[in-house]
């Protein structure tokens, strides 16, 4: 179910729990950001729980013509390069500079409770580094 997207700071701005692969509760809101991306897809590379009013590790990207569902995602490695872009919130209005990492290999648990791994580069990297950063309350 598509959701409304969150604009609160204070409520951004809280610190994320981890979430309990194979909870309904979380899985239902594994399923309701997947859609809400897809019902944003046009214009937006990823999400964080957050940003749907709840406050678990979980985030959704962009990748290819795919989204893909990270529940508890940890990045372990960043590639030494870095970049300066403008990034966009679909929380906040107006874009900010930040500086992002130009590839990061990230674990994570999938909707099927299965352990990932992988590499991302370009635009899926930066969303995932900008949703990972909700997580802990950073906004841009």
């Amino acid at each position: 179910m598509e959701r409304d997207i969150i604009r609160d700071i204070i409520f951004l701005q809280r610190k994320s729990e981890p979430a309990c692969a194979g909870c309904a509760e979380d899985m239902a809101a594994a399923r309701d950001l997947y859609d809400t991306l897809a019902a944003h897809q046009d214009h937006c590379a990823g999400l964080a729980a957050n940003m749907i009013g709840v406050s678990k590790r979980i985030l959704a990207v962009v990748s290819g013509d795919k989204i893909i569902v990270m529940l508890n995602p940890k990045i372990n490695r960043k590639s030494g390069r870095t970049y300066t872009t403008e990034e966009g919130c679909l929380s906040l209005s107006g874009t900010r500079p930040t500086e992002r990492a130009e590839e990061v290999e990230v674990t994570w648990t999938d909707l099927d409770s299965r352990k990932k791994r992988k590499r991302f580069r370009g635009l899926t990297a930066e969303a995932i580094q900008h949703e990972m950063d909700h997580f802990d309350g950073i906004l841009i």
